[in-house]
């Protein structure tokens, strides 16, 4: 069984700078597809980013593309989300997503087998 964990949420300033945490656990990763999605209320789960595990290969939605930054650390089995230049539009719980095999898509919530349980961002106006 695969666990995630986030952390690193929290209230920030537009402008401000955040850094999401994933821990995962039970498995090897190796090929595994590590995802971040967010969902705004009243609004549906979007994709964020994501990331090759063995390859490192990254993907970004438009919408954060040169603003947010997505990494792995093979040692601590943890993936991290850097964002940076936060606006308002960007609060939303943010998920930590990881797929079993790389089927070449990333966008869909449904590509995904395993998610935690998200963790909150703020950004104040």
């Amino acid at each position: 069984q695969v666990q995630l964990v986030e952390s690193g949420g929290g209230l920030v300033q537009a402008g401000g700078s955040l850094r999401l945490s994933c821990a995962a656990s039970g498995r090897t990763f190796s090929s595994y597809l590590m995802g971040w999605f967010r969902q705004a209320p009243g609004k549906e789960r979007e994709f964020v980013a994501a990331i090759r595990w063995s390859l490192g290969t990254t993907y970004y939605a438009d919408s954060v593309k040169g603003r947010f930054t997505i990494s792995r650390d093979n040692a601590k089995n943890s993936v991290y989300l850097q964002m940076n230049s936060l606006k308002p539009e960007d609060t939303a719980v943010y998920y930590c997503a990881a797929a079993q095999r790389w089927t070449g898509r990333y966008l869909r919530d449904y590509e995904y087998d395993y998610w935690g349980q998200g963790t909150q961002v703020t950004v104040s106006s």
